[in-house]
């Protein structure tokens, strides 16, 4: 698990994410953009960059899965694993009382 906090409360990053959309026109390109805010804010272009994505993602505007929908996921899938875990375990105990105590296979 990580234990990294997050330095920049939620309406900055939405802020920051709305700059580089509303002043995406006025730069070269997109990263242009992302640099010249993410220097004005304190962050990286590259954290900038990606929350901006993740807004993308979240608005419909750019393909990939929700985060509500990712994380509906990862609790299914941890799950999942707490089921397989006990069969597997289970497996095991039966292939081990499949034989006798003198090693020979039960009929």
């Amino acid at each position: 698990m990580s234990k990294t906090t997050n330095k920049f409360s939620p309406e900055v990053r939405q802020r920051a994410v709305r700059m580089v959309l509303d002043h995406e026109a006025e730069h070269t390109s997109r990263w242009a953009a992302v640099s010249s805010i993410a220097a004005k804010i304190g962050c990286s272009p590259a954290t900038l960059y990606k929350w901006v994505k993740k807004t993308e993602v979240e608005s419909g505007k750019r393909a990939g899965l929700p985060s509500d929908a990712t994380e509906k996921m990862k609790a299914l899938e941890r799950e999942n694993a707490s089921f397989v875990r006990p069969t597997r375990f289970c497996a095991r105990r039966l292939l081990i009382s499949r034989w006798r105590i003198d090693g020979t296979p039960t009929p």
